[in-house]
């Protein structure tokens, strides 16, 4: 059975977010994920031998992910999700101790209200969309054509449906 040892710092002072429960929310999306032979076959995890898997998420402003955006992806304006898939962009796939280390979800929880109230949607449901969205960048899914786009969509909204949220 594989382990998954997921962390999380909150730097937004706005929202006091529960991260355990963000934390096992994550939990459940990467399980239902890995669940869906298909979604393994195209993951970056596909025929590496690991015990545990590994990443982390930040929660923060909008002002945080438009240094990163600039100073790391030549972008300027803020975004609500950021991703560095480590393991899925190395060329190298290093597994440390049968470990796997996915890399960072960065999550402008500023955003996530603002779009909540846009949408007409709960602040809950939003990060837990946003988490999904990561996690599947995380694992080697892009969205560039607009039918990657439709596949992850969709993907994410089963995932939720599938853990009640």
């Amino acid at each position: 059975m594989t382990k998954f040892n997921i962390f999380s710092e909150n730097i937004y002072n706005d929202w006091n977010i529960s991260e355990r429960k963000f934390i096992d929310i994550a939990r459940k999306i990467l399980k239902f994920y890995l669940s869906i032979p298909e979604v393994y076959a195209q993951s970056c995890l596909a025929g590496f031998d690991y015990k545990t898997i590994s990443f982390d998420f930040l929660y923060c402003d909008s002002v945080k992910t438009h240094e990163i955006n600039r100073e790391y992806r030549n972008k300027d304006y803020p975004a609500d999700i950021i991703t560095f898939a480590i393991f899925a962009d190395s060329e190298e796939k290093f597994i440390f101790d049968g470990e796997i280390n996915l890399g960072e979800v960065i999550i402008a929880l500023d955003k996530v209200i603002e779009e909540a109230g846009k949408k007409g949607l709960t602040r809950e449901f939003e990060l837990s969309f946003l988490i999904s969205h990561g996690i599947l960048h995380l694992l080697g899914f892009d969205h560039q054509t607009e039918e990657d786009y439709n596949f992850v969509i969709d993907l994410q909204n089963k995932a939720l449906e599938s853990i009640g949220v």
